[in-house]
């Protein structure tokens, strides 16, 4: 599984990085974290507003900072789908 934060490096990402590490280490997920800082590669995923939340290329959250329990439960669902 690859997942990817994307946004400039604000607090609200920061915040959204460290809760998506905490769910996969809960989960005992095998799975690849990427940060993408740069605005051409975010504006690739359609994505207006950060932080945003892809994993496996599929944008699951935008313009927010989920709850650890929302992360978690997207990372089992996207795990199910596989």
């Amino acid at each position: 599984m690859i997942i990817k934060v994307l946004g400039p490096g604000c607090n609200n990402c920061k915040n959204l990085e460290r809760a998506t590490r905490e769910a996969i280490a809960t989960l005992g997920i095998d799975a690849t974290i990427e940060k993408v800082e740069d605005y051409p590669s975010i504006m690739g995923y359609g994505v207006m507003s950060t932080p945003a939340l892809v994993i496996d290329e599929k944008v699951v959250v935008s313009g927010r900072v989920p709850t650890p329990t929302q992360i978690r439960e997207l990372l089992t669902t996207s795990t199910k789908g596989n």
